[in-house]
């Protein structure tokens, strides 16, 4: 807690004392320091930084987020033309450096291409600021502001001189962990980041907008390396500089191109290994996951962690709440293919008018589809299941009761599927 510093005489300032009588003239606080090893962009470098760290980031970030007031009508704050000025600055400074002419090129692409992503974004931003993703945010948020402080993520040094850019849409925020952890080469860990990010608050439609934010925080840093170039007289520190400027500007190209949008759906029974093999995939190809587990507690304003005990085919899993289910993850699914991303869509599928409903939604946004079939011998099946219950950290409430539903009921692949169909044991 702060301690009071007042004037012991109680009248003026000239005898201050802690915790005095009189009047308070200022708080002390004092602080501890951290090493600096637990920087989170220290322990990446030192390849000490785990899975288990991003997903307790993406808590940490999410919490911050959700806990964040939202901007009032009356700011400007996440306005359009507020989120286009700072962009555009960023690249017209960098352009009246005197610099090498081959980075023109470049430089004059990404700014061409924010104004036409901005244009296109616009509905996106103005609805996003009215739904209340414009929140007072961190505003600085790379590995270097993020700290394992007595075995805790922990957040700091968010921007408080500058109102205009701490008020921001979370997902600018996203996009400044996503792009550091693929500018040191974790592109594994940026997809785990983002991904469970999504998962957690279910906000997809920001995928509306990240790309925009992501060149943006890429030419933020590639600016701060530009201009730190000038300054550094010594030779080898203005070869790292250099690099880091060209690869931030790489970073900012590549985060601009649209790659092709698929969707991949799963295929098990509960225990088969679904989410254990979606997380590998999505890490690999740089995908999102949805998951008709987390998304029917979603829809239905249960808490993620709630674990049902209801019958089969009861409560959240009667016909018409699953059909609801699958209906609403198809829709997240194709919204996100449609904006170029690859989407992992994690569920049993195994009825033939589930699997057919996504075959259908991909084939008509013309999006490569593929069915991930996933298996287990049944004692495993069995075994897992019964872990996870014990454990109670995952939003499936399957139940060996429900297992043995699911195999005698479960409609096999047909064979005008299997062109779609990739095992998983072919993946491994």
């Amino acid at each position: 807690m702060p301690s009071p510093i007042s004037d012991a005489g109680g009248s003026s300032s000239e005898a201050p004392a802690i915790n005095g009588s009189g009047p308070v003239l200022e708080y002390a606080v004092k602080m501890r320091q951290f090493p600096q090893n637990a920087l989170l962009s220290d322990m990446l470098a030192r390849e000490a930084l785990t899975e288990a760290h991003i997903d307790a980031l993406v808590v940490a970030v999410a919490s911050f987020h959700g806990a964040a007031p939202p901007a009032s009508a009356s700011v400007p704050y996440g306005h359009p033309d507020e989120v286009l000025e700072p962009a555009l600055q960023n690249l017209d400074q960098i352009l009246a450096l005197p610099d090498d002419a081959r980075d023109r090129p470049d430089l004059e692409s990404v700014r061409a291409w924010t104004q036409s992503e901005h244009l296109a974004c616009t509905p996106a931003f103005l609805q996003r600021r009215r739904g209340g993703f414009v929140r007072e945010c961190h505003g600085d948020l790379h590995l270097g502001n993020i700290a394992l402080v007595n075995g805790q993520v922990t957040l700091f040094d968010r921007i408080e001189f500058n109102e205009s850019t701490r008020w921001i849409d979370v997902m600018n925020d996203v996009a400044f962990v996503v792009n550091d952890l693929r500018e040191r080469g974790r592109t594994d860990l940026a997809a785990r980041f983002l991904a469970a990010y999504l998962e957690t608050t279910g906000d997809y439609q920001g995928l509306d907008v990240l790309r925009f934010y992501l060149v943006y925080r890429a030419m933020v840093r590639a600016k701060m390396a530009r201009l730190r170039l000038r300054q550094v007289p010594l030779p080898g520190e203005r070869e790292r500089l250099a690099a880091e400027y060209h690869g931030y500007i790489d970073l900012a190209r590549r985060g601009s191109q649209r790659p092709p949008g698929a969707i991949v759906i799963t295929h098990g029974v509960a225990g088969s290994g679904k989410t254990t093999c979606s997380q590998w995939l999505l890490e690999r190809v740089d995908a999102v996951r949805i998951r008709t587990d987390v998304e029917r507690k979603r829809l239905h304003d249960v808490g993620i962690g709630h674990i049902s005990d209801s019958p089969v085919e009861t409560g959240l899993y009667t016909t018409a709440a699953t059909r609801r289910t699958y209906m609403r993850v198809c829709e997240l699914a194709c919204r996100t293919a449609a904006d170029s991303y690859r989407v992992v869509v994690d569920g049993a599928f195994l009825l033939r008018w589930q699997r057919d409903l996504f075959r259908e939604a991909a084939a008509g946004l013309g999006v490569a589809f593929v069915i991930l079939d996933v298996s287990a011998p049944e004692a495993t099946l069995r075994e897992r299941i019964v872990e996870r219950r014990r454990r109670g950290n995952d939003p499936s409430d399957a139940t060996i009761d429900v297992l043995e539903h699911q195999l005698a009921t479960q409609e096999r692949l047909g064979a005008d599927e299997q062109p779609f169909v990739v095992s998983w044991n072919d993946c491994i």
